[in-house]
């Protein structure tokens, strides 16, 4: 007795178009996450994540009296409104000093925190991507190791290095501070954001067509006019977006500012920090401080924002 196999089913084809041709997979995908069933969920996600954080703007304007005897959905029943929170705050009062001082420390914190290791990461990309030299690839790969490294265990002996010869960086910011300065905060920003950045920058910079590269060199240019004159203009979006996230880590940061900051050179955070330890009971100040921290950051994010998306997108795929 024999048996046969029976034979196996026909593959089934793709459900064709309107014109008669098969729809791509990655087309019937694109259009099964972007349903509508999938925009309500989104939509709800959205709402639900921004419900607290309007909350929190509604109590940044109410008076300290409403704030502490009801909810702020109360505001919508009886609305008060008052700015005398946000002055309290930039301006300083009897609790101590404002947030103006502190806000402008950020922003010589962050700005040359994001300078520094872009300028330094790029030309370190293009080196590793395009340059032929000795021991590269080991090189790449100990730069893409110390991304493993946590930040807390380089504290203690970075701040030894700042204090000891031949660096003595703590001089520069006053001997008594128990931190440095802005130049003890910008190269430790600095040195942290390195590794992550010459890594993504590397990466994109080898998805370049290298005969952008032949090209310029039949035309005479040097490693310079090529890193100059047609990387760094195709490198905007990957630089853009790295740029984002570097500004909101240095602007948020606090445990780098604790270690090496000075008091006169403390950011928002720190400030923050002691005013949640001082006037914890001071809700409205806190949400008041919380949204002033916030400005920047936001404008920066919706500026660059179609070059984030962009520098996101660069490479993830062929073709």
């Amino acid at each position: 007795m024999t048996t046969t196999t029976p034979p196996a089913p026909p593959a089934q084809p793709e459900p064709p178009t309107s014109s008669g041709k098969p729809i791509p997979a990655s087309t019937a995908a694109k259009s099964a996450l972007t349903n509508r069933w999938a925009s309500a969920a989104a939509l709800l996600i959205a709402i639900l994540w921004t419900i607290p954080t309007f909350g929190l703007l509604i109590s940044s304007f109410r008076p300290e009296n409403e704030v502490k005897s009801n909810g702020w959905w109360n505001f919508f029943s009886s609305p008060s409104f008052t700015l005398d929170n946000y002055t309290q705050v930039l301006e300083g009062g009897s609790g101590g000093g404002g947030l103006m001082t502190n806000l402008v420390n950020s922003v010589v914190i962050t700005i040359p925190s994001v300078l520094i290791p872009i300028s330094l990461a790029t030309m370190a990309a293009y080196a590793f991507a395009w340059m032929d030299f000795k021991f590269r690839d080991t090189l790449f790969v100990a730069v893409f190791a110390l991304q493993i490294v946590p930040i807390q265990v380089t504290l203690v002996p970075l701040l030894s290095l700042y204090v000891d010869p031949p660096f003595d960086l703590l001089p520069l910011a006053g001997r008594d501070a128990p931190g440095g300065g802005f130049y003890t905060i910008w190269l430790s920003h600095s040195i942290f954001a390195m590794p992550l950045a010459i890594f993504l920058l590397h990466n994109f910079m080898r998805e370049i067509p290298g005969e952008l590269i032949e090209s310029a060199r039949v035309d005479g240019a040097g490693h310079v006019q090529i890193f100059t004159r047609v990387m760094l203009p195709l490198m905007a979006p990957a630089i853009a977006a790295f740029g984002i996230f570097q500004f909101l880590w240095v602007w948020n940061d606090l445990l780098v500012a604790l270690v090496f900051s000075s008091p006169e050179a403390a950011p928002m955070t720190v400030k923050l920090v002691s005013l949640v330890g001082q006037r914890a009971e001071d809700w409205q100040l806190l949400a008041s401080g919380a949204f002033v921290s916030l400005i920047i950051p936001l404008i920066v994010f919706l500026a660059l924002q179609r070059y984030f998306v962009r520098g996101l997108l660069a490479g993830s795929v062929k073709g």
